[in-house]
């Protein structure tokens, strides 16, 4: 079974011996968890006058609210449309370029720890399959969605059981959306509360980040982690 010491020791030295592309690459994959889940959005609520105009117009975008007096319908509409072009563009590129870049910071993490020294050229691993990363993603979003809406404790088990659909799937890119997630599920039989004690060893790390205003995060934690967890999904996978 593998050990937490030697997995992080692993991955500390695979992050020390590629230092400035670990912080690069971690940095892009923190940027792109925030990101992509993110569309905007829109609320209104208005009354209408006699003339046709809207006297009073409250308007949510992305959770911030906009007050706005006496519009005509015309320019409603033009912001209505304005709201659904923007999150048009948010799906294209979550499908098109987000998501693919994150699995391409899944590979390089990986290939790091194999191979210390990996080039960041292997961020562009993620754009080989457009359509199956997209629909990988997204099922495993939905899963865990539909899991939590249960209870906090199954939605947390089952992101445990599908942590490892991200490196899996430049693993083994002949296998559908659903054999991915079943071999994520698979291969963390086990291994899921060894791995939930992993995680909570970096909690130190964690509250420096907090406390130094996300400095040590961005040129320590984040690039240490991400490495430790490329290690890790290695340790499992050579195990089964």
């Amino acid at each position: 079974m593998w050990d937490r010491k030697e997995i992080k020791a692993t991955g500390k030295a695979a992050f020390k011996a590629n230092y400035w592309k670990c912080i690069l690459v971690a940095l892009l994959l923190t940027i792109l968890a925030g990101g992509t889940a993110r569309t905007a959005s829109s609320q209104a609520q208005s009354q209408i006058n006699p003339d046709g105009s809207a006297s009073v117009v409250d308007v949510t975008v992305n959770g911030t609210p906009v007050v706005l007096e006496e519009l005509p319908p015309e320019v409603m509409a033009a912001v209505g449309v304005s709201v659904l072009v923007i999150s048009v563009i948010a799906i294209i590129l979550r499908i098109f370029v987000f998501n693919p870049l994150k699995i391409g910071c899944y590979a390089f993490f990986k290939n790091n720890v194999l191979n210390p020294g990996a080039p960041l050229d292997t961020l562009m691993e993620g754009f080989k399959d457009y359509g199956n990363t997209f629909l990988t993603l997204l099922l495993t979003d939905i899963y865990t969605i539909l899991w939590s809406m249960l209870f906090i404790i199954p939605g947390l088990i089952k992101m445990y059981s599908y942590r490892l659909v991200p490196y899996i799937m430049r693993d083994n890119p002949g296998l559908t959306a659903n054999e991915t997630i079943t071999r994520s599920r698979e291969l963390m039989n086990g291994n899921k509360m060894k791995a939930f004690i992993y995680d909570l060893s970096f909690i130190g790390w964690i509250l420096l980040d907090i406390f130094t205003l996300g400095i040590v995060g961005l040129f320590w934690v984040h690039p240490y982690k991400c490495s430790s967890d490329a290690a890790l999904y290695l340790a499992i996978r050579n195990e089964k």
